[in-house]
């Protein structure tokens, strides 16, 4: 009933974990330490940014046969996993921004999301899974659940958490999720 949300969630908040955007989440935090502004920033810029993946990829999906879309899905999702492991650059942080915690995180995080990781599985995940308000509300649940954390506790996360672990176990599920998706179409 709910397996597109479900799956989207998960997927997503742990392919965002050590992701640029948490450590976005993290800079932003200390230089504005305000929480709502913050919150309010990366939960628009996400909920645009995907829906906008989201249904990018269920365009795509439109013109393809279900054999081609699932295929090609699989193949983004192990191709993911494997970019997981390759740990990303810190965002600039040097730069003193022209405008509030509410405008520059919101632009700051649409930018940064672009071309991501997390945006690449979101046009896969809309292009594999329906309904699709259940892949936007996912995904999007998913980036809150890594960065929120990110917000209120800062840079202490980075001190407890194993980011390397993290990514291994990412890339695991994402590669995963990837073969199960070959085992089920050529297996039918």
């Amino acid at each position: 009933m709910f397996d597109a949300l479900f799956h989207s969630t998960i997927l997503v908040a742990i392919a965002e974990t050590g992701d640029k955007t948490q450590l976005l989440s993290i800079i932003l935090a200390a230089r504005f330490r305000k929480f709502w502004p913050l919150f309010w920033g990366i939960l628009i810029a996400t909920l645009f940014n995907h829906a906008l993946a989201a249904f990018l990829g269920s365009f795509i999906a439109g013109f393809a046969q279900s054999f081609w879309v699932n295929l090609i899905a699989a193949i983004a999702f192990i191709a993911i996993g494997l970019w997981i492991l390759i740990p990303d650059d810190e965002p600039d942080e040097n730069h003193e921004p022209k405008y509030g915690a509410f405008v520059t995180t919101l632009i700051a995080f649409f930018m940064a999301e672009m071309g991501d990781k997390t945006q690449l599985a979101t046009i896969t995940l809309g292009a594999d899974l329906k309904p699709l308000w259940q892949v936007i509300t996912g995904t999007t649940l998913g980036m809150m659940i890594a960065n929120v954390p990110a917000v209120i506790f800062g840079e202490t996360i980075l001190t407890k958490i194993p980011l390397k672990t993290v990514r291994y176990i990412s890339c695991a599920l994402f590669v995963g999720f990837g073969l199960w998706q070959l085992w089920a179409l050529f297996h039918h």
